[in-house]
């Protein structure tokens, strides 16, 4: 089923209006920084084809990016470096990026959809929905803004930090960034509270 524009049409309904869909990427990888994006649509002019980043092809996710920067309302995009991550753990650092993500908005959402589970400290009411990337557009829109954001950002950073491999792998753990933390040792960019990355820092 695809992502779809029911729950935004709900909110309109009851006066809700703006709406921002607020979604992260960047939760899993061992390097670099969670990157969250907010997306308030224009509910007459939403892009064709929207849904979850990850059921796309990076061609279409920067197709449909560069279609929401020019159709949306407003957009708003914040980062939780490496080093947020390690003070505040993963799921504290995500919910704060969210929160400056929803205030960072030009215009003030009235009510926010949240991906996930938690609902992060926000200007407004919001609602938590699992797999709210296949089901909310405005969800969608922000999955694909965060998606295309942070692999440009993790392939300039794979210029700046040679041999990780960034660019491939966007600092997700796979066997081939493995490999090179194994030989190279943790960079800047490296969450040190995860496991395989504390486990090559000094003590």
């Amino acid at each position: 089923m695809a992502a779809h524009f029911d729950l935004e049409a709900e909110l309109i309904a009851q006066g809700l209006w703006p709406v921002a869909g607020i979604d992260e990427v960047g939760r899993g990888p061992l390097a670099g920084p969670v990157c969250v994006a907010a997306v308030i649509l224009d509910a007459d002019n939403p892009p064709e084809g929207l849904d979850d980043s990850k059921k796309l092809s990076p061609l279409r996710r920067e197709t449909l990016y560069e279609e929401i920067l020019s159709r949306a309302l407003a957009v708003s995009v914040t980062l939780a470096p490496a080093a947020e991550i390690d003070a505040l753990n993963i799921r504290g650092a995500t919910l704060a990026c969210m929160g400056r993500a929803a205030r960072g908005l030009s215009v003030a959402p009235r009510f926010a959809l949240v991906d996930g589970r938690d609902l992060p400290p926000l200007p407004c009411p919001g609602r938590a929905i699992i797999k709210g990337d296949a089901t909310s557009l405005s969800i969608a829109a922000a999955s694909i803004v965060a998606k295309v954001t942070r692999d440009r950002l993790m392939a300039r950073l794979d210029a700046r930090h040679p041999g990780y491999g960034f660019a491939n792998h966007a600092g997700y753990p796979t066997p081939a960034h493995r490999a090179a933390l194994t030989a190279l040792g943790p960079c800047r960019e490296h969450r040190r509270s995860y496991a395989p990355v504390r486990a090559l820092c000094p003590t």
